[in-house]
């Protein structure tokens, strides 16, 4: 698991670096709130996930670990590319799409939240 969150994660490194791109070639933020969580929940979150998972193996083996792999990693696409509709069309139909991928997310990230407290102990 851990492997696979570090390469999803640099996935969302060059989404995130090619959107900051492109905003600065045509000249516009408008797409600023999406780079700026794809950038930090999908590259950041899921990088600093991984490198966890990998020096502490036990905590990936744990249930809360897959379900927060799955939630945080159907969570986020699904918050992200209705968060880019919403602000392309300028149109409130993808609000939903913003919504259930938020909640799904944050589910996510609390499970993580949640395994490293539980689950995370010193080595002797």
């Amino acid at each position: 698991m851990a492997t696979r969150l570090i390469k999803i994660s640099v996935v969302y490194l060059a989404a995130g670096v090619l959107l900051g791109y492109y905003m600065s070639i045509v000249g516009s933020d408008d797409l600023a709130d999406v780079h700026v969580h794809v950038s930090l929940l999908g590259w950041t979150v899921l990088m600093l996930a991984g490198i966890l998972y990998h020096l502490f193996p036990a905590l990936a083996q744990t249930g809360l670990a897959k379900a927060h792999f799955w939630l945080h990693n159907i969570g986020l696409p699904v918050m992200m590319i209705s968060s880019f509709l919403l602000v392309v069309t300028n149109t409130t139909s993808y609000t939903t799409g913003v919504t259930i991928g938020s909640t799904l997310t944050v589910l996510g990230i609390l499970l993580f939240v949640i395994n490293i407290l539980a689950n995370l102990h010193t080595r002797r």
